[in-house]
């Protein structure tokens, strides 16, 4: 039985038709996979990636420093959000958009937290609550269930799903999930999925691939176990719904100062790239 704790209530006005239309198009890949109503749409939102969230420590090395925002800094982010009218959506929001062209708010955007490191608990999660945003979390199941002091535990991921936060599976393990067998991406994809839904009770339909890691096998089990967005780590802001498992993301990283925010959101070095 499907619990519609996180579904919106577009969604369940429209659910018994997307219900007959899932019937007609199942044998579809989801990556392949039309709208709910056959529309195929592009929605424009831009999925922010973080990592840590801290004070560097001491001894930190250049992968480190890379990844870590400092808690001021991620403040100013922040309240740059909130001065400039940005909208913090979940991710199934932005499902609900893409495949029954469900409204968003004005200039909606999606914080992501990758690893469930304990700074997404102790300095994130405050913050969020003090400037009105949400975001969503991607928590290392098994991290949770060693009690690691570095990451969240499972009491922690149960104070943040109450009070609004999303709270997604980035696998059992963050090991790759490139090249491997049915059996692996079952237990890592399917277990940390259900780990998820039983300490939390919510219904569990987002994912993170570890490093951005996957192949065409990887999508297949993430249709079989029921995903219904994964995000990447490739660069963009465009979704489509051709691509449900494949979102690109903005990645956020620790030398990224409040007007190298605002650049990243303009979008302008997307073009580059493209010309490179």
């Amino acid at each position: 039985m499907l619990c519609l704790m996180q579904w919106t209530d577009f969604t369940r006005q429209i659910l018994f038709a997307g219900l007959l239309f899932a019937l007609v198009t199942a044998g579809a890949p989801a990556q392949a996979q039309p709208s709910w109503d056959g529309t195929l749409r592009r929605v424009h939102v831009p999925i922010l990636m973080y990592h840590y969230v801290g004070v560097l420590p001491e001894d930190a090395d250049d992968v480190r420093r890379d990844l870590t925002v400092q808690p001021d800094v991620f403040e100013g982010h922040l309240r740059y959000l909130v001065e400039q009218g940005y909208s913090t959506i979940t991710l199934y929001q932005l499902y609900d958009a893409l495949m029954l062209g469900a409204p968003l708010p004005p200039n909606p955007i999606v914080l992501t937290f990758d690893d469930g490191y304990i700074d997404h608990y102790a300095t994130v999660f405050p913050l969020l609550q003090q400037y009105g945003l949400t975001g969503t979390f991607f928590v290392i199941t098994g991290r949770a269930d060693a009690n690691d002091p570095a990451y969240v535990n499972w009491v922690q991921i149960n104070e943040m799903a109450q009070a609004g936060m999303s709270m997604e599976p980035h696998t059992k393990s963050h090991m790759s999930l490139h090249e491997r067998d049915r059996d692996f991406l079952v237990y890592e994809m399917l277990g940390s999925k259900q780990s998820l839904q039983a300490h939390t009770g919510m219904d569990v339909r987002m994912f993170a691939y570890p490093a951005g890691r996957y192949d065409d096998e990887t999508l297949r089990i993430a249709t079989e176990v029921d995903f219904q967005l994964a995000v990447t780590t490739q660069p963009g802001m465009q979704h489509v719904t051709s691509g449900l498992l494949e979102l690109p993301r903005v990645r956020v990283s620790g030398n990224t100062s409040v007007s190298g925010f605002a650049y990243l959101l303009r979008g302008d070095w997307l073009v580059q790239i493209k010309r490179g």
